[in-house]
């Protein structure tokens, strides 16, 4: 309905209202006490390299493969190598602060007062504070690291040690990459930018304010601009983080803030937003049951070497480093059964994720019900 929520809203960048935030008009009615009920179907994030195969056999195959569920991204550059580069300019930083003669020493150490991954913010942050699955760490893509530091000499004279050279026509520090592509061992090059995040303080656009770099003002940026990187990044954090236990138990519950004072706006865009939040959810949990139901029937085949020959085993573990190293340390059999371990935990973990998400997702819906109630509008995703 225009004027209450986007029915097209921006899906890679701003302006392209490429995303379809359309509700099922044969499903809409009206109840007894006036109110008139909105039904959304589920929705998977769009990727044209990846489509969810319906056959169990290949889902599962799919994921041994590490290729299950793709996300969006904004770059081209694995997190885990701009990750490297990230630790190397924080590495740098903790060295000045233990160096008393040092002339950045006292900036420094206010610097990592509040921790090191504190003065990163954005993708890097989720990915350095480990605020989602390994999974998402793996896949996910940037082109630049986010910093939020007032101390500007110090981190440029940082990122200069580091290797990164400011280009004096935009004043972005750039870096040259290299690495090579797990799938097929391809060298890859692409340039990696580093930014503070101050230069963004007065507006980042549609009038909102950077203000910091903990989770709850990560979650208020992502969630105004609200591309699918953004709501797929929100996700996969909600995915781990349930407010009850974990380590960002605390900080999760605070971020809350950002969703009931997006709600609190009654902005078109940021419900739009937050209805696509919802749909994506419902969407991902099925996924993530159907993923674990299949590892469960299937998981077994992976400790029968005529299934799954040595070579195959091999294969398999280029989907992660650490997989490499241990198959390099120990015997192909005891790699197997490492394997299979790891997918009895998916087994334990897809459904709880899943919760998580179903969960998460039916707090946002009440949430966003109850700034509507006035207008006598309920929003629901169908089952």
């Amino acid at each position: 309905m225009n004027g209450i929520w986007d029915i097209k809203a921006d899906a890679i960048k701003k302006g392209d209202k490429l995303r379809d935030v359309s509700s099922l008009t044969d499903k809409t009615v009206t109840d007894e006490d006036g109110f008139t009920h909105y039904f959304f179907s589920k929705t998977n994030f769009y990727n044209r390299w990846y489509t969810i195969p319906e056959e169990d056999f290949k889902l599962f195959e799919n994921f041994i493969e590490g290729g299950s569920r793709a996300y969006p991204s904004d770059g081209s550059i694995p997190c885990d190598i701009v990750a490297r580069e990230a630790r190397k300019v924080l590495e740098k930083i903790v060295l000045c602060s233990e160096n008393p003669n040092h002339h950045y020493c006292e900036d420094a150490r206010e610097v990592l007062k509040n921790g090191k991954f504190s003065s990163v913010r954005g993708t890097l942050k989720l990915y350095l504070g480990k605020y989602t699955t390994r999974d998402w760490r793996r896949k996910r893509f940037t082109d630049d690291i986010d910093f939020w530091m007032f101390q500007t000499n110090l981190l440029d004279s940082s990122l200069k040690e580091c290797s990164f050279i400011k280009n004096k026509e935009t004043g972005e520090w750039e870096k040259n990459i290299e690495w090579k592509k797990f799938e097929t061992n391809e060298t890859k090059h692409e340039t990696l930018f580093a930014a503070n995040n101050l230069n963004q303080l007065l507006d980042f656009g549609a009038g909102s304010y950077l203000e910091g770099s903990s989770l709850k003002e990560i979650f208020d940026k992502k969630i105004k601009r609200g591309h699918d990187v953004d709501l797929s990044d929100i996700i996969n954090v909600a995915m781990v983080n349930n407010g009850i236990d974990g380590v960002h138990k605390n900080e999760w519950l605070d971020a809350w803030n950002s969703f009931e004072q997006a709600a609190n706006t009654r902005n078109t865009r940021t419900t739009s937003n937050l209805i696509s939040i919802c749909r994506f959810s419902f969407a991902i949990a099925d996924h993530l049951e159907k993923v674990g139901e299949t590892i469960k029937k299937y998981k077994n085949l992976i400790l029968d070497s005529s299934k799954y020959s040595d070579e195959k085993i091999k294969s398999l573990c280029n989907v992660s480093i650490h997989w490499e190293e241990y198959y390099n340390t120990h015997s192909v059999d005891d790699t197997r059964k490492m394997i299979y371990d790891f997918y009895e935990e998916q087994v334990r973990e897809k459904p709880i994720h899943a919760q998580n998400l179903r969960i998460f997702a039916n707090k946002i819906l009440k949430l966003l019900n109850s700034k509507y109630s006035y207008l006598k509008i309920m929003f629901e995703i169908e089952n």
